[in-house]
């Protein structure tokens, strides 16, 4: 009971609203979704995160547009098997176009370009790439069930021998990415081959499937083996991850595809100057840019740690008398780059103080006479003790010190 209370105060449908984060206009239809400025702060956050670490990664970054032609999606295979999961078409120039549901067949075209030597291999292509899901309308929930999502999308082309080093890189930088925004217990689990309904060789398919296992064992992480789960084009590791009140949340894959390379068409010239076939490895380390957010709002309570936070801090003082060295404060904090605001002393303080912790706001600071004699700030921390009478500079270090920290782990 105590956790389905708990579940309940940290709905992200509810906290969004509270917040000021996103809503869900009617006008725009189910499952999609506006971003408020202070809801588009931590997304950006997040998606800027994701690029700094693709990019360190040796990722190629790609666009990709909304639409494409209806031949695209029957060389992919998504018209024969995932119809029922995309848009109706529309019709124009004489041709059937459809919203795309993945990023993956754009992405072959990417490759299937010119021609690919052995010497390209890995090539690690990364999109922040939106792609739109005919979700049915009793499924949706918030974030968590979307009909259109930004996925920080990956596809990497390898060959048979890269595959296993590749995969344990992979598996590396996503656990990273995870904890780094505070998920420190996870699940996996190793989908195998249903061999009736696969596509790809039994060598290329027992390879795949050693080297994703391989990969879990070599960083000692304890796994479920799901036999015949896995797609038809080949095996993947799911990773869920535990939220603060225990419950589990699917959000990583990373996934062997035999498949696309095949119905594309893919090659590369190897050391004997045969054509070969890549491997492709598909990973998503936020699943979406949408449901990530909402499961942290909900592991956070919206409650954000301080690097990730909107506002991360808010200055009051305590009358208008006080508001010039308030302003002072705001803009001494804003020119240190941190993102700092001043609710005017137009209503009383102790109305201004609950409002900014309705925000959940991890520091409020108040100041008054004594403040505006010494260069100090009254310090109200995020579920902490007020201290009174601290010197602007010591919070500023303290402040430093509570986003480096974040940043170093």
């Amino acid at each position: 009971l105590n956790r389905l209370e708990e579940a309940e105060k940290r709905d992200h449908r509810r906290l969004a609203v509270e917040m000021d984060l996103l809503s869900f206009p009617q006008e725009l239809g189910g499952g999609l979704a506006v971003w408020h400025p202070k809801g588009g702060i931590v997304r950006k956050l997040m998606e800027d995160y994701s690029r700094e670490r693709h990019q360190n990664g040796g990722y190629k970054f790609v666009f990709t547009p909304h639409l494409a032609n209806a031949h695209l999606f029957e060389t992919s295979g998504h018209l024969q098997f995932y119809k029922d999961g995309m848009y109706p078409p529309m019709e124009m120039d004489n041709g059937t176009y459809y919203p795309k549901p993945m990023n993956c067949p754009m992405h072959c075209l990417i490759y299937r370009d010119r021609q690919r030597s052995y010497r390209e291999l890995p090539l690690r292509l990364f999109e922040l790439g939106t792609v739109y899901r005919y979700e049915r309308a009793g499924t949706l929930h918030g974030l968590l069930r979307i009909r259109g999502f930004t996925q920080d999308d990956s596809h990497i082309f390898c060959t048979e021998d890269q595959m296993a080093d590749e995969i344990t890189s992979l598996l590396d930088f996503v656990l990273s990415v995870l904890r780094r925004f505070g998920f420190n217990d996870f699940d996996f689990k190793l989908s195998t081959r249903n061999i009736e309904k696969s596509v790809g060789s039994d060598e290329i398919w027992s390879k795949a499937t050693d080297a994703l296992a391989e990969a879990l064992n070599r960083h000692g992480l304890q796994y479920v083996v799901s036999k015949g789960d896995a797609a038809f084009y080949g095996p993947k590791i799911d990773i869920d991850v535990r939220d603060a009140i225990g419950r589990k949340w699917q959000l990583s894959t990373i996934q062997a595809d035999f498949n696309l390379p095949e119905r594309f068409g893919l090659e590369y010239i190897a050391t004997d100057n045969a054509r070969k076939r890549p491997i492709m490895l598909h990973r998503a380390l936020f699943g979406s840019i949408e449901r990530f957010f909402g499961v942290l709002l909900e592991h956070y309570g919206g409650a954000f740690p301080t690097w990730l936070a909107p506002t991360q801090v808010r200055v009051l003082a305590v009358a208008s008398a006080h508001e010039q060295y308030a302003t002072q404060v705001t803009e001494t904090l804003n020119k240190l780059g941190y993102r700092v605001d001043q609710l005017v002393a137009d209503e009383q303080l102790g109305k201004r103080i609950r409002a900014s912790k309705l925000e959940r706001i991890p520091y409020v600071l108040v100041v008054g006479d004594d403040d505006v004699a010494h260069a100090t700030v009254g310090v109200n921390p995020r579920g902490g003790d007020v201290r009174r009478d601290v010197a602007l500079d010591q919070f500023i270090k303290q402040l430093a010190a509570d986003v480096g920290e974040a940043v170093r782990n």
